[in-house]
């Protein structure tokens, strides 16, 4: 069962398993209701065109096509989360949400449901066994396209029947594949926001399901001293200092949030930097539990340069990282992935930061 989005990747990776003589059968995911929250525009995710994008290569290369309505589970487990998570004062990421509960959860199950071996997207990204038998997340080949950070959430069940047909390509590779068998999507663009708020205006977004959602409150400083008024705690994340609204004597940047009294803390950029790191829902790769300290390399964005660190249990399901110089702008709710070389060693979210 190839996750189909109506996109060059996906599209090439399920010609390329089809072409290898893989029974495939294409899926895509309806994910939400662009009119239900608020969008119409056809260059959204889900958008009628994405289905049809889709639809044309499957009977291009002779395979069944279907739309599955997973909506219901989307709205529940990665809007409603990243709502939540703003509301509480984190920085949630909708994509590793999304990877992890709908399309390795819920469309996973309907594969294996319906007997398919393998499900299989276009990320970027490789899965190898070891010589234990153990499963192992890779980083793909093309670096500046790898996607392993919004996979790290992934079980060894998973990865056992998951192909990544793209891990060992590069994006110019795809393209040209694409054009040769004459896709309508081979030149097609990538989607650069979250997929629900195209406009990246979460705080607008949030507005809508939301009508009660905080209005203005105080900026204070790290001492608790009121200066000046912001538009509501869910308009700012770690690390901001643009579009403050407010004018100060130097440059000032987001290093706090405090939902329950709605104020934002404002300091200089000597804050943002902490050397430790705690974080929860854990899910570890290449090793069962943590056992003592792992000398690892560490993500704690997307596209960020790995950082040399060491991590260890904390006790109650917490992880503790160390790096070994601090670093700049963590956000609680965002994602800390681990790298043991090309593998993922595992990865968690964000809990809270200090300084040492």
């Amino acid at each position: 069962m190839i996750a189909m989005s109506g996109g060059v990747d996906s599209s090439v990776a399920a010609c390329l398993l089809s072409e290898q003589g893989f029974d495939c059968t294409g899926v895509t995911m309806k994910l939400f209701d662009n009119e239900g929250v608020g969008l119409d525009r056809e260059d959204t995710c889900c958008s009628a065109l994405d289905a049809e994008d889709a639809r044309s290569v499957a009977h291009k290369l002779g395979i069944p096509h279907f739309v599955f309505n997973l909506s219901r589970d989307f709205a529940e487990h990665v809007i409603k989360r990243f709502v939540d998570g703003y509301m509480a004062g984190r920085t949630p990421n909708p994509c590793i949400d999304c990877n992890r509960f709908v399309k390795f959860e819920k469309l996973f199950a309907r594969a294996r449901a319906s007997g398919h071996d393998y499900i299989a997207t276009g990320h970027y990204a490789r899965v190898e066994r070891d010589e234990s038998g153990r499963f192992r997340l890779l980083k793909s080949i093309d670096e500046s396209k790898d996607q392993s950070y919004v996979l790290y959430s992934m079980t060894q069940d998973q990865l056992a029947h998951t192909l990544f047909p793209l891990g060992g390509m590069t994006k110019a590779e795809v393209r040209a594949i694409a054009r040769a068998r004459g896709f309508r999507n081979a030149a097609k663009g990538e989607s650069q926001d979250i997929c629900f708020v195209p406009d990246g205006d979460y705080a607008n977004f949030i507005e809508r399901l939301l009508p009660h959602s905080p209005g203005g409150g105080d900026f204070i400083d790290e001492s608790g001293r009121v200066i000046g008024r912001h538009g509501g705690h869910i308009r700012y994340t770690i690390g901001q200092r643009r579009g403050l609204g407010v004018g100060f004597s130097r440059r000032m940047f987001v290093v706090g949030k405090n939902p329950a009294d709605n104020t934002v803390t404002l300091a200089g950029e000597e804050a943002l930097y902490s050397k430790v790191l705690y974080a929860d829902e854990i899910n570890l790769i290449t090793v069962d539990a943590l056992d003592g300290r792992a000398r690892v390399t560490v993500r704690t964005r997307y596209r960020q340069t790995e950082q040399p660190a060491v991590a260890e249990a904390a006790g109650d399901g917490i992880m503790r990282v160390e790096f070994d110089v601090p670093q700049r702008s963590f956000a609680p709710g965002q994602a800390v992935v681990l790298y043991d070389g090309d593998a993922v060693f595992g990865g968690g979210t964000i809990r809270e930061t200090r300084a040492k």
